[in-house]
């Protein structure tokens, strides 16, 4: 059976480009969500998708960010569909489809380059660090509460919530402030 999955970002996009792309492909079933693809954790239709599909079926997408934003999170779900019996394809990335071996290393290489160029960014990002903390430009990520103001506030009398509620911050959030 062939099973689709198909995802936007935001409740103002819309999932009709991918679905009738995933009709047109001969997926019988499709799952679609409208939620950030940041992770793979929170994505109802996607864990319902995972959980549907049986060996011999194939998952499709139309594109390789519809499925997973992160290597890690791509290679766990292609380890679960592997270890179900299921293949992958990608409508819009020629070459992805588990079925053939070289679709197979096609996937490793797209994730490994992928994972490359993540690390670079994340390198250069600590270089600007370094070089602004020696120049003493980088002070490091400003402080988001005020911790005065909700000293002064719980010295008024008011409770932990209650300026939870008032500075919109969580609870724990006013007693790190207030033990700080």
């Amino acid at each position: 059976m062939l099973v689709g999955y198909a995802r936007v970002s935001s409740s103002g996009q819309s999932l009709d480009i991918q679905n009738e792309a995933l009709a047109h492909a001969g997926c019988e079933k499709v799952f679609a969500e409208k939620m950030s693809g940041r992770s793979a954790k929170d994505r109802i239709e996607l864990a319902n998708a995972l959980d549907f599909v049986r060996e011999g079926d194939t998952l499709i997408v139309t594109r390789l960010d519809r499925l997973a934003r992160s290597v890690g999170d791509l290679h766990r779900i292609i380890e679960t569909l592997a270890s179900k019996g299921v293949a992958f394809r990608c409508i819009n990335q020629n070459g992805v489809d588990t079925d053939t071996s070289t679709g197979k290393l096609m996937l490793s290489i797209l994730g490994a380059v992928a994972q490359f160029e993540n690390d670079i960014r994340r390198e250069r990002q600590l270089e600007g660090i370094a070089k602004a903390k020696a120049d003493g430009r980088y002070k490091g990520r400003p402080a988001t509460i005020d911790h005065k103001q909700v000293k002064a506030l719980h010295q008024k009398g008011m409770g932990a919530s209650a300026i939870a509620r008032e500075m919109n911050i969580g609870r724990a959030s006013v007693y790190r402030a207030l033990a700080a």
